[in-house]
């Protein structure tokens, strides 16, 4: 047998081989990018495993029972069934997650969310915020739809938590949405969404079908509506001072909740409620009123230092009538802006929204400022039209103004004699008026004729003040230097915080206040020029000498954090109001022709009026049972 020897060139060729070996595969292995696609390779993969499992464990066939979904598995499906019973076929089809289906028109984008099927998100495409960011109405949870109800399988639900199976259709032009919250494929739950192209409201429907056995018609079924408003402008005190809820009820009445930290109201047969954020508002209006209405309001502005979100949380809660067992509630929803013309133009008394003022200084607004504010602003500038309406307004008004001056004026003629007869009759006060009176009376210098005018010039004051802040045609207009006259207007920030004031410094405030100041001190002078020298006068006249600061001062600090377009009207009026009062007294009015007309007056017999008569015959008698009480 052959020896076996150590063969060493064989033990080289195996060295070489395997170090030919280890430098291919160094030289083959993958790189970083490659290692890292391989392993996100699988990780989409197991991805794909763990979706492919729970659809096969949760999606089912939509078949009326639930003998043939093999594929669920039954202990699953036996908690979905004793959890929300017929309500638990919704969580098994496809559309049972979290999806939103996204919808636009001409002038709002939505969104749909599966669950709640309500709308989880508006978006007013035409608008803006101060600082340039989205309009959002609705979005990140700010606002819930839900309605609950009972089963006459003694379960209480609400559809906030259950799934709809949304399908998109057009109607014409109109895109309609339907939401669908199925016990079976021919028995649900629906919401009808018909969407215009340009329009903020859209009809919105709730109907059940084949659920007349499944809600239980002995328990009510409620419609809640929450909803919190965000903060859009500059200014949250002056946004959160008109931010409100406001509903119609009884037939055509109106009412709303108001400030505070918390309110609360009821009110029978509603037929609108609206959540109204300054300038804009989101609104559920009932073709047939409800039959009872709760809502609450909560501020949530706690300091107003604070960068606040939301300004005020509201709460609605409706009842929904049954028919047959079934729901069949017709409705529409709005979201849009709190604009005059666009609420108005629905006829259906959403112009009442807007707080114009009651009574007289409602139809003012109405029927005066804002159609004259719209025409002027469509030839012009918006901060022009406000002059001009200004001047326009004044006009009208300056013979109220000369009545109230010529007034003074006569007063001011006859205090000589008035004077005597306080001397004359000093120990006797009842004669001292009567000889008063009938002086004023044969003169045609009462004291009421002053006072008169400037009653007449009180409606139109608070109108405007109701009309600015209301007027949405000013919002984000820019004049001068004001960039919103809607805001207050900035020339300067502050480093800290005056209490009352701000922490900025408005000009078109401090025009008006120096306006006013000028304004007072001129017809102050005239009205304390014409009174009668008597005890206490001096009282009086350093009361009003301190009124002619004070009210500037006032105006000053009030009107820092309101609409600059307010302050520009104060501003021009009262600039035009001394303009005109100069004119009267230096052009118009001649005292010597006054004192003349006024002796001419007292000559002539007067005929007292049954009044004055009566007025006459009081004093008398009064003076008389003086008289017998001194005895």
């Amino acid at each position: 047998m052959e020896e076996k020897k150590f063969d060493l060139n064989s033990i080289i060729g195996f060295v070489l081989i395997f170090g030919i070996l280890l430098f291919m595969l160094w030289q083959n292995q993958p790189t970083p990018e490659e290692v890292a696609a391989q392993e996100q390779a699988k990780q989409a993969q197991v991805e794909a495993e763990k979706k492919a499992t729970v659809k096969k464990d949760t999606f089912v066939s939509t078949a009326d029972d639930y003998t043939n979904k093999t594929a669920l598995d039954s202990t699953k499906l036996e908690a979905l069934k004793n959890k929300l019973g017929a309500f638990a076929y919704a969580s098994t089809l496809p559309s049972a997650t979290d999806h939103e289906t996204l919808v636009e028109t001409d002038l709002l984008e939505l969104k749909f969310s599966n669950k709640g099927g309500y709308l989880s998100e508006v978006r007013l495409k035409e608008f803006v915020s101060h600082d340039s960011m989205p309009i959002y109405l609705i979005k990140d949870n700010n606002a819930l739809f839900n309605i609950s109800f009972s089963t006459t399988d003694n379960r209480n639900l609400n559809t906030k938590d259950l799934y709809f199976e949304p399908t998109i259709t057009k109607n014409g032009e109109n895109t309609v949405v339907s939401m669908k919250l199925k016990v079976s494929e021919s028995k649900f739950l629906e919401y009808r969404y018909e969407l215009k192209p340009d329009d903020y409201m859209f009809g919105f429907n709730v109907r059940s079908q084949g659920l007349n056995d499944v809600i239980n018609s002995s328990q009510e079924v409620n419609l809640d509506w929450n909803v919190k408003t965000y903060r859009y402008a500059k200014s949250i005190s002056y946004e959160n001072r008109y931010t409100e809820l406001v509903f119609e009820y009884g037939g055509g009445k109106d009412d709303y909740l108001g400030q505070g930290d918390f309110k609360e109201d009821d009110a029978k047969d509603v037929t609108w409620v609206a959540n109204k954020q300054h300038f804009f508002t989101s609104i559920l209006l009932a073709n047939q009123p409800f039959k009872n209405g709760f809502f609450t309001s909560r501020n949530l502005v706690q300091d107003e230092d604070i960068d606040t979100i939301f300004t005020k949380a509201f709460s609605t809660k409706l009842p929904l009538a049954l028919e047959g067992g079934e729901i069949n509630k017709s409705m529409d929803l709005y979201y849009g802006p709190s604009d005059y013309k666009i609420l108005n133009g629905y006829k259906r008394n959403l112009d009442e929204i807007l707080p114009l003022g009651w009574g007289i200084f409602g139809w003012i607004n109405r029927y005066l400022f804002i159609p004259l504010f719209g025409f002027l602003g469509s030839y012009m500038s918006h901060g022009i039209a406000i002059v001009v309406m200004t001047i326009l307004i004044k006009i009208c008004l300056s013979f109220v103004q000369y009545k109230q001056f010529l007034s003074q004026a006569k007063l001011k003629i006859i205090k000589p004699e008035l004077d005597a007869i306080r001397e004359k009759y000093k120990d006797n006060k009842l004669k001292i008026q009567q000889e008063t009176m009938a002086l004023q009376s044969k003169a045609g210098a009462s004291p009421l004729s002053g006072c008169l005018p400037a009653l007449i010039q009180l409606p139109v004051f608070y109108a405007l003040f109701q009309f600015f802040p209301s007027a949405f045609d000013i919002r984000q207009k820019s004049f001068l230097w004001a960039d919103d006259l809607s805001s207050y207007d900035t020339i300067a920030d502050l480093p800290f915080k005056i209490p009352f004031y701000g922490d900025h410094v408005s000009l078109f405030p401090i025009l008006a206040s120096i306006a006013i100041f000028f304004y007072m001190k001129m017809t102050t002078g005239q009205q304390m020029a014409s009174q009668p020298t008597q005890e206490g006068m001096p009282d009086m006249a350093k009361m009003m000498k301190y009124m002619i600061y004070f009210s500037p001062i006032m105006m000053l600090f009030f009107f820092n954090n309101y609409a600059s377009g307010l302050s520009l009207y104060y501003f021009i009026s009262n600039l035009i109001s001394i303009g005109i009062m100069l004119v009267i007294k230096n052009f118009i009015l001649d005292e010597e022709k006054i004192h003349a007309q006024i002796q001419v007056n007292k000559a002539k017999p007067k005929k007292e009026s049954k009044f004055q008569k009566k007025m006459k015959e009081m004093m008398e008698q009064a003076e008389e049972q003086k008289k017998q009480g001194k005895r």
